[in-house]
């Protein structure tokens, strides 16, 4: 049996600047937002010329990409791992919240306004599309509802739930479920519901519990 490849010290040191030129973009998006992140701005703060840097990422929208790759991998990580625990779909929606709440310039980094002359690679569709199989699949499980004219609509435009064999009506309550509770999160994040005096939180659980009410 061929033993595992063990990595060069060489390869470690990249992982190891690659992970810092990261921990730095970060930080710049959370000050100024990713439209704004400077690979000369990071390398001046890593004490490397920007030439230098550009051994690491080929420019800003490799690097922009990797951020935005992992940021999708956390958000489907976190909804797997709460499916395989047994989450319903109550359990999802305060797993996607607590998600959000932990990093919120990563939440907006994928929910949030696009990047001005960014365009994702098509890899990253496909982590988006994981969360949404999940949720497509927590709903399926819910009591049927009667359907209506989107329902009919989705019988026939139901690409983006991949091969997941969910009714229409599944379908649809899987997307009120994505866009409503992600208006929700987007507001309350961005501080809108500051100085309104209700508790974000409750607010979260009666549009849940209205979402997924017979």
């Amino acid at each position: 049996m061929p033993e595992a490849r063990t990595s060069t010290p060489r390869e470690r040191y990249r992982t190891q600047v690659r992970a810092e030129i990261k921990e730095h973009a970060w930080e710049q998006v959370a000050t100024a937002g990713a439209s704004a992140l400077s690979l000369n701005a990071i390398a001046k703060r890593m004490g490397m010329s920007g030439p230098a840097l550009y051994r690491y990422f080929d420019g800003r929208d490799e690097l922009i990409t990797e951020l935005i790759r992992d940021a999708y991998r956390s958000q489907a990580d976190t909804f797997r791992a709460a499916a395989e625990a047994g989450a319903d779909a109550a359990a999802l929606a305060h797993a996607l919240r607590a998600w959000a709440l932990d990093d919120p310039q990563r939440y907006f980094l994928i929910h949030g306004t696009p990047v001005p002359g960014y365009h994702a690679p098509g890899d990253i569709t496909e982590i988006a599309a994981e969360t949404m199989a999940v949720i497509v699949d927590a709903c399926a499980a819910l009591p049927a509802r009667d359907g209506g004219a989107f329902d009919t609509h989705l019988d026939t435009h139901r690409q983006w739930a991949g091969e997941r064999s969910a009714d229409p009506a599944a379908l649809h309550r899987a997307l009120s479920f994505w866009t409503r509770l992600h208006g929700v999160l987007s507001l309350e994040l961005a501080g809108q519901f500051t100085g309104m005096g209700f508790d974000p939180a409750l607010l979260f659980d009666a549009e849940l519990k209205d979402l997924l009410g017979p």
